[in-house]
C-alpha cells in the first residue's frame, strides 16, 4: 500500500545517528544521502521494499511531527520490539506510552514499544506473534 514514510528534521546529522542505530536494529543499512535540487538534504533508508526517508523541510520552516500521527516499524520479536525501544532512547529519543511489553485488544496480542526521535515523530515497534 505505501511506497515510502517521510519525517522532516531540523537537524539531519542527529537524525542519521539516531536512525542508523534504530534501524540497524531491523536490518536497515545505511541511508543514500541526497541532496535536493533545493539544496535540502534527506535521508533514504531502504528495507525489506519500503522507504524510510528523513528530509529538512522543503518549505524552510521547522520540522514539526504529526499530532496524532505514529510510523510503526514491524519486528521479528518481543526481543528486538524492546531492543528497538532501548537504542532509541539511548540515542536520543524518549520513551512515551506504556513500557514496551504485551497487549492484549481485540486485534489479537501485539508486543509494542512507543518512543518519539529527536524531532518529536512517534515510533512504534510492534511485533505479533503468530
Amino acid at each position: 500500500m505505501f511506497s515510502h514514510v517521510m519525517v522532516g528534521s531540523s537537524d539531519i546529522a542527529r537524525s542519521r545517528a539516531f536512525y542508523d542505530a534504530v534501524l540497524g536494529v531491523l536490518g536497515a543499512g545505511a541511508p543514500v544521502h541526497n541532496v535536493a535540487g533545493t539544496g535540502h538534504q534527506r535521508l533514504f533508508y531502504r528495507h525489506d521494499g519500503g522507504t524510510f526517508c528523513v528530509s529538512e523541510p522543503i518549505n524552510d520552516e521547522p520540522a514539526t511531527f504529526a499530532n496524532g500521527g505514529t510510523i510503526g516499524f514491524k519486528c521479528a520479536s518481543p526481543e528486538q520490539v524492546k531492543q528497538f525501544h532501548d537504542v532509541a532512547v539511548a540515542h536520543g529519543g524518549s520513551s512515551i506510552e506504556q513500557p514496551p511489553g504485551l497487549r492484549e485488544s481485540k486485534l489479537g496480542a501485539m508486543y509494542l514499544a512507543y518512543v518519539r526521535d529527536p524531532d518529536g515523530n512517534k515510533l512504534c515497534a510492534l511485533h505479533r506473534p503468530k
